[in-house]
């Protein structure tokens, strides 16, 4: 009996921070339309995007994601007046830090969508998956570039 070992092709993990006013649903109205989109997306809900802690980006990669992922409602539509403005501008400092750690900046996404662009969600993450995909795994190893954050001892 011989065993023939296949390898699997690389599937990418991505981890997504969503709006939860917009891209999350446009996310939701995705699965609900059936439209289908890669699976390699794993989401996390954020009220808004503004309010995405960049420390949050720098564990997700730290962690084993491949790629980040951060949506939002567009510039100028944001629930909470101006915080999607915040987040682009932070965008665009954490890609800056990613490439001084070795990170490809290709590896972190921008995404507006409102809720009723549902399709719009579904075809730029299953882009930004075939984009990660031909870069290939990261396998990062600077965890230990990261700063210790020191948890806060509570009292008994």
């Amino acid at each position: 009996m011989t065993e023939t070992t296949e390898k699997k092709p690389f599937e990418p993990t991505i981890i997504g921070f969503t709006c939860n006013w917009c891209s999350y649903r446009a996310a939701d109205m995705a699965g609900i339309s059936r439209m289908k989109y890669a699976h390699n997306v794993r989401l996390i809900r954020l009220m808004c995007s503004g309010r995405l802690d960049p420390t949050f980006i720098f564990k997700a990669f730290a962690g084993g994601a491949d790629a980040v992922l951060i949506s939002g409602c567009h510039p100028g539509d944001c629930h909470y007046v101006n915080q999607n403005y915040k987040a682009l501008r932070r965008f665009h400092l954490v890609t800056r830090v990613l490439e001084q750690l070795g990170i490809a900046p290709a590896r972190l996404k921008l995404l507006w969508a409102s809720a009723a662009e549902g399709a719009i969600f579904a075809s730029e993450v299953t882009k930004f998956v075939e984009d990660v995909r031909a870069l290939g795994p990261l396998n990062w190893n600077g965890a230990e570039a990261l700063p210790e954050i020191e948890k806060e001892e509570v009292p008994a």
